[in-house]
């Protein structure tokens, strides 16, 4: 699912490609994408772009008259930009919006449909859309340690849920927590201050780094490999292999649909945390700490 580095770039591009632009067309071709039944598409034709912003993790179209246009990716959606007379591909659109720049084609590689598009009018109901989350670029360290101290989560539940803190999900907040060196298990209630610090600190500088890496790879052209696995990330996606601060293998939590990565050395002091399926499956046989691993006897 794209992020805050990733929105924070798709932002930037969208602005540079529509902005002081008209919408000229809204073509749907998915019957499941659009959430809304008013205001119509034809309401939002003619309107002139004011710009692009991020709500969470929605990108926002602003529209003259207190228009917006909402779009959640979700996990598969993604943005392409097609250049003008170019006829868009039919494989996995959901819908496009015709611009005299170009068309802005809305792309969904997922056979559950999840990503979605929202037509709304008036501030007061674009704000009825926002989960509340704190932005972590505007957060003083004092404000970030309160908002995760109010949570009944663990970590990686508390930097994920977008009341909390807007813009992380289940890549960046494995990262983070790599970063602080602070197991996902952990819980902001139990914490002491020098350790929310560190991750106040690991949770900026992240996000720093990446959004400029992004912004970087992506050059002038429109970004084009979004994705939540890249190369140069400490531990998300990067299941058994080395870590690399210590070198040992990383681990990885499986739970629903998603999952946590983290080195168990850096970590959790070595501890492997319980993964739900598979502990429970091997019982007793369950390795509880990363150099079991290792053992002949394993």
């Amino acid at each position: 699912m794209p992020e805050l580095p990733d929105l924070t770039v798709y932002v930037e591009h969208l602005n540079r490609c529509t902005q002081g632009e008209t919408l000229d067309a809204i073509n749907l071709v998915s019957s499941f994408v659009l959430r809304t039944v008013a205001p119509t598409t034809e309401d939002l034709l003619g309107r002139r772009v004011l710009g692009w912003t991020r709500l969470a993790k929605q990108l926002v179209c602003n529209l003259e008259d207190e228009r917006f246009l909402v779009i959640h990716l979700m996990i598969s959606g993604r943005l392409q930009w097609l250049a003008p007379g170019k006829v868009p591909p039919k494989r996995n659109l959901l819908a496009w919006f015709a611009f005299a720049t170009g068309s802005l084609l809305f792309t969904e590689a997922s056979k559950k449909k999840r990503a979605s598009l929202r037509l709304v009018q008036g501030r007061k109901a674009l704000h009825a859309l926002d989960p509340g989350g704190l932005e972590p670029a505007s957060l003083s360290t004092a404000d970030f340690a309160e908002r995760l101290r109010a949570s009944n989560h663990t970590l990686k539940r508390a930097l994920t849920d977008q009341r909390v803190l807007a813009g992380i999900g289940n890549a960046y907040s494995d990262e983070i927590l790599w970063r602080a060196r602070l197991s996902p298990y952990k819980r902001p209630r139990d914490m002491l201050d020098q350790e929310l610090h560190a991750l106040f600190r690991a949770c900026r500088t992240v996000l720093d780094e990446w959004t400029t890496r992004l912004r970087e790879e992506a050059g002038d052209r429109f970004p084009a490999r979004v994705t939540a696995f890249h190369d140069g990330m400490a531990v998300h996606g990067r299941y058994r292999q080395p870590c690399p601060a210590c070198g040992a293998p990383v681990q990885h939590i499986v739970y629903a649909e998603n999952e946590s990565n983290y080195c168990a050395t850096c970590q959790t002091g070595g501890r492997l945390l319980a993964d739900r399926s598979l502990s429970r499956l091997l019982k007793n046989d369950w390795p509880k700490r990363v150099d079991e691993l290792e053992s002949p006897a394993r």
